[in-house]
């Protein structure tokens, strides 16, 4: 048994009203009793109210339930497959996230559409054809800021230039190519739009002042300004 099908089964459990020891956990999962203490802090850091009665066992915490939301076996299918999609992002953050919030999907389904979507997981693979070896770890913190509309201070390292500038910013939009996201801001440095490659930003800071939203349309923007994604925008940043 996986350890997602562990967590699920355990919440299972702790939803029947009952009262459950780390022993008989780890005796029903063949599983020591550290590992289980492991499972329910993972339980607990995804939102579950699991209460820990000393001597006793754990329960869940009185008049909680789960959303009765029910999923088709297509659906689910739908978001193992996005899982797989979301993983070629190459940003740790959004992977995390997106990894965090199907588990707590996942809790839901029900046992059949539970053991479905992950015979499926083991059964489909993305091959990325322009694989380049990028990575990034801001684009979860950067879509807060374009929601929230803070202001984001960045250091910044153009294509093949060695120099990395400074940039304070208003973030506007996201987009994606070739595996890529693509931040388009107002940078104060250059007093206009511009574009820049989450991969290459080396450092970052959300503020928590709030800047004033200059009403930006993204697809405006690109007809304006035509993206190339083996380059930047026709704006280089």
């Amino acid at each position: 048994m996986s350890q997602l099908s562990r967590l699920i089964s355990i919440l299972t459990l702790l939803r029947s009203k009952r009262l459950l020891t780390a022993t008989e956990l780890s005796e029903k999962f063949d599983v020591s009793v550290r590992t289980i203490y492991r499972d329910i802090r993972k339980i607990e850091d995804a939102g579950v109210p699991v209460m820990t009665i000393e001597g006793r066992g754990y329960s869940l915490m009185e008049g909680y339930a789960v959303s009765p939301v029910q999923f088709t076996e297509k659906q689910a299918n739908a978001l193992i497959t996005a899982q797989l999609l979301v993983h070629q992002t190459n940003d740790s953050s959004f992977t995390t996230d997106f990894n965090e919030a199907l588990t707590k999907i996942k809790s839901v389904f029900r046992t059949s559409v539970q053991e479905k979507s992950e015979l499926l997981a083991s059964k489909i693979y993305v091959f990325d054809t322009n694989y380049e070896n990028i990575s990034s770890d801001a684009l979860s913190e950067i879509q807060l800021a374009i929601i929230n509309f803070n202001y984001v201070e960045l250091n910044y390292r153009k294509a093949e230039d060695p120099n990395i500038t400074f940039r304070k910013v208003e973030p506007y939009a996201l987009f994606s190519t070739n595996n890529k996201w693509i931040l388009i801001a107002w940078c104060y440095l250059r007093d206009d739009f511009r574009a820049f490659r989450l991969d290459r930003i080396q450092s970052f800071k959300i503020l928590n002042e709030h800047f004033t939203d200059r009403k930006f349309n993204l697809q405006a923007y690109f007809q304006s300004c035509p993206y190339d994604s083996n380059q930047q925008v026709t704006k280089n940043s």
